[in-house]
């Protein structure tokens, strides 16, 4: 079943403002909100298509990549923008969202043990690697299998409620002021939030019961993507101690740059260099692809910067809206050194009438030529 769409989820026009999108998340959150609905399955999942979608649009760099590519920006990526949708994902990050609409916790008190209550989960670090893409691979979409070495909960570690905070991750203070009785909250300093302390750990471990472990994850690569693109794998980074949530693995998107082929946007430049004779006589070549090797037909009497297009043989669109074309550029190779006899051929022809200058109406110059391209 295909996604909706973001901003039609919330129920917001394109160009609304932060201020306007967290407004309507907010009103969507606590419309459905588990608290208020209680064994509503269908509320529930429009309780998480909000989230998701709020997740992205709030995201300034997230909202831009979606506003281009649409949700193949973000699939393979799992969690939020790929499917993997969580309760505790959305009270972690979202929870401050709801104010004091569910008795002042902003979250929900039937998920995670004590959201309600104020309690905060610790989010283990993210960790970030780059993926290098042959442009066969980006034009095909691809399957990796990446090496991570990343922090996971040494077996043997236990962990004990924090006396600081009873395990609440925050400590309260209460102070006088000419406006009376103040409260504030912070991080607990001694457990730094995680509502937990160490109670045994290995001696492999570090100080939060954590150890480094490598470990093979499986990335789907969407066809489609471009240099820099960030795809996001959630809970593979850092693990959190006790029952924290664990970071993201953030999976950069590198292309390699391909021997023959250009790549502009969607579509694919390629420099064919023919013979002064194959231009005049006309000729077959052979030339590369995304596909594989295809060969194509030179007419006789070519121009040099003739362009031919292969329609539908460049690089798909990552929004499903086809593929790109392959641009092949004709350049006519003119001989640097020439013996005595080709010199007395070219000699003899230099006033013959086929071999002058003759542009015809249809012959575009340069300019049209690149406006052509572009059109």
């Amino acid at each position: 079943m295909a996604k909706r769409d973001y901003y039609e989820i919330l129920g917001v026009e394109k160009n609304a403002s932060a201020a306007e999108i967290k407004k309507a998340y907010r009103k969507m959150a606590i419309k459905y909100h588990p608290d208020k609905n209680p064994d509503d399955s269908e509320a529930e999942a429009k309780f998480k298509e909000a989230a998701e979608a709020y997740e992205v649009l709030s995201d300034a760099d997230k909202k831009a990549r979606y506003d281009q590519f649409g949700h193949q920006a973000f699939e393979g990526a799992g969690g939020f923008g790929g499917g993997g949708m969580n309760m505790d994902d959305i009270f972690s990050q979202f929870g401050d969202i709801f104010g004091g609409a569910f008795g002042g916790g902003g979250g929900f008190s039937g998920f995670g043990g004590g959201f309600g209550g104020g309690q905060r989960r610790v989010k283990g670090s993210n960790l970030r690697i780059r993926v290098a893409l042959t442009l066969e691979e980006v034009a095909k979409g691809v399957e990796k299998k990446i090496k991570v070495k990343r922090k996971v909960q040494a077996p043997g570690t236990t962990y004990k409620t924090c006396a600081t905070c009873n395990g609440q991750g925050q400590v309260t203070r209460v102070t006088n002021t000419i406006l009376g009785r103040m409260q504030t909250a912070s991080t607990c300093p001694t457990c730094g939030g995680a509502g937990q302390s160490i109670d045994k750990k290995p001696a492999d471990a570090d100080a939060q019961g954590l150890k480094v472990q490598e470990e093979t994850v499986s990335v789907k690569i969407p066809a489609g993507v471009v240099d820099s693109m960030q795809l996001k794998v959630t809970g593979k980074g850092n693990e959190a101690p006790g029952n924290g949530i664990s970071g993201d693995l953030l999976v950069v998107i590198e292309e390699k740059e391909h021997e023959s082929l250009k790549r502009e946007g969607d579509n694919l430049h390629y420099d064919l260099y023919v013979s002064l004779p194959d231009a005049v006589l006309g000729t077959s070549k052979e030339i590369d692809t995304v596909t594989g090797k295809v060969r194509i037909k030179v007419e006789a009497g070519v121009q040099s910067g003739k362009i031919l297009r292969l329609r539908g043989k460049g690089i798909p669109s990552i929004n499903g809206y086809g593929s790109g074309d392959l641009l092949v550029h004709v350049n006519v190779w003119t001989p640097k050194t020439l013996n005595k006899q080709q010199k007395e051929f070219f000699e003899n022809m230099k006033n013959d009438e086929h071999f002058q200058p003759k542009p015809e109406s249809t012959d575009k110059s340069f300019f049209e030529k690149v406006k052509d391209m572009f059109s």
